[in-house]
């Protein structure tokens, strides 16, 4: 039986037009299968609807061929021949309830195009920024580009509502996103109204937002995942320029989510980076929004999640590696089997699977 103190994280919560049945949010993230093997990457997901989570994201969708990371292997909505395996996927997380969500990436600067040979595009002509350091140049989106990417968007919002989807994340975080490479001084250095003050940095993010809600109608609901901190100061976005950003742009998407700076500092191991690390950035920022927060931390204790909550730092307590340690915590906390818990270790070995083009491994669940 739950215990009364753990009430609050099985509140229903509304996003947008849609309502999830409880405060635990698996954010969007990779496992290795991606377009290679979409049953396996749909069979995890049914697995975690199964274990009670009330919101259910896939990893990175990549939603143009012309922006792809090869040789990394992600989820892609290039076209209407990738709606069945999408829409398998959103069937699985349907299974028990969960809302499915799909996070769509446009990569710029940091897709290569290995795969496809096209020539990348970002806000500025800029070197690839990629873990495997190819020798390749962005270059300089005109407005034509431009338009033709708030084209392609738009395109991707409808087959992901053909596909079953409750949700559409636009990425905008750890700099994987052509959302933050425009946002972020470092990577964006244009002198027209794309450039240059906060308000034209945004431009793109709500000229995007906007369109999507049109794509979409009011059967989706529409959330934007964007970095805490870039960490490294005024060069880039940082941690008061994103409040700025978030106020200036207080009600625009259905939903905040909030993670910090690029992977390595997001994903830190526990020896380093204890549970709810990133508490100190994320704090505050709810009370500059009437719309829902999410955010994460290696969350594995209940006890530390009801704080969030009743604190009014997150409306959501948002989780990727726990949610690989351990699927069911949702219905074990509902159970009161908190004792039975796998704890995410923050050991990584679920992003060695990804970093090698394979199925994620987890040293807490074998399964």
């Amino acid at each position: 039986m739950r215990d009364p103190r753990y009430d609050i994280l099985f509140e229903p919560m509304k996003i947008g037009p849609v309502t999830a049945k409880n405060r635990f949010y698996q954010v969007p993230h990779c496992n290795g299968g991606g377009y290679r093997d979409p049953s396996a990457a749909a069979e995890m997901r049914r697995m975690k609807s199964e274990g009670g989570w009330g919101v259910i994201f896939t990893e990175q969708t990549e939603m143009h061929h012309t922006s792809e990371i090869t040789p990394f292997i992600e989820l892609r909505l290039w076209d209407d021949a990738d709606i069945p395996a999408l829409a398998k996927m959103a069937k699985a997380m349907h299974q028990y309830g969960a809302l499915a969500g799909i996070q769509l990436a446009y990569s710029g600067i940091n897709g290569p195009n290995l795969y496809t040979k096209e020539v990348p595009r970002g806000p500025s002509a800029l070197p690839i920024r990629t873990f495997t350091n190819d020798p390749v140049q962005a270059r300089a989106m005109d407005r034509q580009d431009i338009r033709d990417l708030r084209r392609w968007h738009r395109n991707a919002f409808k087959r992901a509502r053909q596909a079953g989807f409750d949700l559409v994340c636009l990425y905008g975080a750890h700099g994987f996103g052509i959302i933050q490479h425009f946002l972020s001084t470092a990577t964006n250095q244009r002198s027209d109204e794309y450039g240059g003050s906060l308000e034209n940095r945004s431009r793109l993010m709500r000229e995007l937002i906007e369109e999507g809600r049109d794509a979409i109608g009011d059967t989706c609901g529409l959330t934007l995942r964007l970095s805490l901190d870039e960490m490294i100061g005024e060069l880039g976005f940082a941690n008061s320029e994103v409040r700025d950003m978030i106020e200036m742009h207080a009600d625009l998407p259905d939903l905040w989510d909030l993670a910090h700076g690029a992977w390595e500092d997001c994903s830190g191991p526990s020896r380093f980076k204890e549970e709810a690390a990133q508490e100190s950035l994320v704090s505050g920022i709810k009370k500059l929004t009437s719309k829902p927060v999410v955010g994460v931390g290696r969350f594995t204790s209940p006890d530390v999640m009801v704080r969030m909550i009743k604190s009014g730092t997150l409306d959501f307590i948002g989780c990727a590696r726990p949610s690989i340690a351990d699927p069911f915590l949702p219905r074990k906390v509902e159970e009161g089997r908190i004792e039975d818990i796998r704890e995410c270790i923050g050991c990584n070995i679920c992003i060695t699977g990804d970093m090698t083009m394979s199925i994620s491994r987890c040293t807490q669940n074998p399964t």
